[in-house]
C-alpha cells in the first residue's frame, strides 16, 4: 500500500489497515469494468458515496451505520471490483477473501465482524438502487433491463444526479471519501 502496509490477503490483519490506502485504491477502481461514459471513471469510491446517499433517503442510519455503508465495498481497495458473473465464476475462494478483508476492516474501524440484519438490507437496497442509477444514466442499461436485473428506480431529485452520477476525478472521489469518514468518525 501507499502508506507503506503491507497486506496479507490471506490472512489480513486489521493493524495494516488505513482508510486513506482504501479511499486512494476506492477512488482508482472502475465500476462497471470501466465501461460508463464521462471524462472520468466511475469508481467505487463515487458508487459508495452514492450508497450512502441513497440509504439516507431510505432511512435515519446512526453514524456507524453510515460508517458500514462507507465501508461496504472497501475491500475491493485491493481485490478490486468485478462484475457480478465473474464473481459467480470465480465462486466462493473470492468471497472468502473478500469476507476477510471486510472482517479484519470492520475490526480496524470498531464495527462488528458481521453487521445487523436490517443493516445488511438496508445496505444491500441502496447498493441495487445504485446499480439501477448507475447502469441507465453511465453504462448504457436500458429502464427494462435494469429494473430486470436491480429493481425499480429509485425516485431522487434532478440535483441528485447531478451530484453523484457525474463521474469525479480520482482525486475528487478521494478527497470526498475521506471528508465523509472524518464527518462520520469525529461523533
Amino acid at each position: 500500500m501507499l502508506s507503506g502496509r503491507r497486506l496479507d490477503l490471506l490472512d489480513p490483519s486489521a493493524l495494516d489497515i488505513e482508510i486513506e490506502d482504501i479511499a486512494h485504491g476506492l477512488a482508482r477502481v472502475a465500476r462497471w469494468n470501466g465501461q460508463t461514459s464521462g471524462a472520468h471513471i466511475f469508481s467505487v469510491a463515487q458508487h459508495t458515496l452514492l450508497v450512502d446517499a441513497l440509504a439516507r433517503r431510505r432511512a435515519q442510519p446512526d453514524t456507524r451505520a453510515r460508517l458500514a455503508i462507507l465501508l461496504h465495498d472497501a475491500p475491493e481497495y485491493v481485490i478490486g471490483d468485478m462484475i457480478t458473473p465473474f464473481k459467480a465464476v470465480i465462486g466462493d475462494g473470492y468471497k472468502a477473501v473478500e469476507s476477510r478483508l471486510l472482517a479484519a476492516i470492520h475490526l480496524r474501524f470498531g464495527l462488528p465482524r458481521a453487521l445487523p440484519a436490517e443493516l445488511i438490507k438496508l445496505i444491500k437496497d441502496a447498493d441495487r438502487a445504485s446499480a439501477h442509477l448507475e447502469s441507465t444514466r453511465l453504462a448504457g442499461f436500458g429502464e427494462k433491463e435494469a429494473t430486470q436485473f436491480f429493481g425499480p428506480p429509485p425516485e431522487v431529485p434532478a440535483a441528485f444526479e447531478k451530484d453523484y452520477l457525474t463521474p469525479w476525478s480520482a482525486k475528487d472521489a478521494e478527497a470526498r471519501y475521506l471528508k465523509c469518514f472524518a464527518a462520520l468518525v469525529k461523533d
